[in-house]
């Protein structure tokens, strides 16, 4: 069962820190990590601010293929400003998909759910908090998780 775009865009205004250093990079990356080795996850974890990436970790069972997926969801997060599950919902919304309709080379981005914009109040998204390695709702979900538990929501 899919997310509607209204809860997507629900979670982005919700989900908004007050400032984004290194330290919360790597705290919010051990949180996901630890979220996900509760759940035996082969997930891996990255976290991006402006061009630099402050967090990567690969638990087991992930693959470099994972990386590629994070590349490419983080690449339409940086491009959209909007989570990659969202930019997807969105051209299903239309009828269509991101493949078809975005004119962007699928083998550099993928709408598919998994990374999320790190968004600063008062400045906008400065960069995305992506997980991949399960079904792409299961990725988005444990991101936003992860995002409502850092910033006590």
């Amino acid at each position: 069962m899919g997310i509607g775009i209204e809860e997507l865009e629900a979670q982005e205004r919700r989900l908004v820190f007050p400032r984004f250093t290194h330290e919360d990079a790597w705290a919010l990356g051990c949180l996901l990590v630890e979220l996900a080795r509760e759940r035996q996850a082969p997930v891996a974890v990255d976290i991006h601010r402006a061009g630099q990436q402050l967090f990567h970790a690969a638990l087991p069972g992930s693959t470099p293929d994972n990386d590629a997926w994070i590349a490419r969801k983080r690449r339409v997060v940086e491009r959209y400003g909007s989570a990659s599950y969202l930019v997807g919902a969105r051209f299903r919304a239309k009828g269509t998909t991101f493949e078809d309709s975005s004119r962007l080379d699928p083998d550099t981005y993928a709408a598919h759910g998994g990374s999320f914009p790190v968004t600063v109040e008062g400045v906008g998204v400065i960069g995305a908090v992506t997980v991949s390695g399960l079904p792409q709702v299961q990725d988005h979900r444990l991101v936003v998780e992860a995002l409502e538990a850092y910033l006590g929501l």
